[in-house]
């Protein structure tokens, strides 16, 4: 019902930046609205992580690893919600997915939509 498309992965250096967006969009109809968009990554072998959310308000959530480096940002006219990832470390490397829990549509509620991820990767 909802499909969310990510982008902006890549390969970059120790020390560097990606921004990283991921766009929602629905299947049939318009998208109403998004309670909160979040950002997940998994390396291999490790488990999921979440790495940062935000709700329809201005309230944020960080990973402790990731604070004081990494931005969330959205637009909620866009239904878009992005990553400004800087200060990139190796261990950052993962495959980067984007997350809406609850996204009403002008067709129904769609529940925990998930896009493909995106790969990042850190060389150091």
């Amino acid at each position: 019902q909802v499909q969310l498309v990510e982008s902006g992965g890549g390969l970059v250096q120790a020390g560097g930046s990606l921004r990283l967006s991921c766009a929602a969009s629905a299947a049939s109809g318009s998208i109403k609205s998004i309670n909160l968009m979040a950002w997940y990554r998994q390396a291999p072998g490790k488990q999921r992580e979440l790495v940062a959310r935000i709700a329809s308000g201005p309230n944020t959530d960080y990973a402790d690893s990731v604070k004081g480096r990494f931005t969330i940002s959205r637009d909620t006219t866009k239904h878009t919600v992005s990553l400004q990832m800087n200060s990139l470390r190796p261990e950052d490397t993962a495959v980067y997915i984007c997350n809406a829990p609850i996204v009403t549509t002008s067709w129904g509620v769609a529940y925990d939509s998930w896009g493909q991820g995106t790969q990042v990767t850190v060389s150091s």
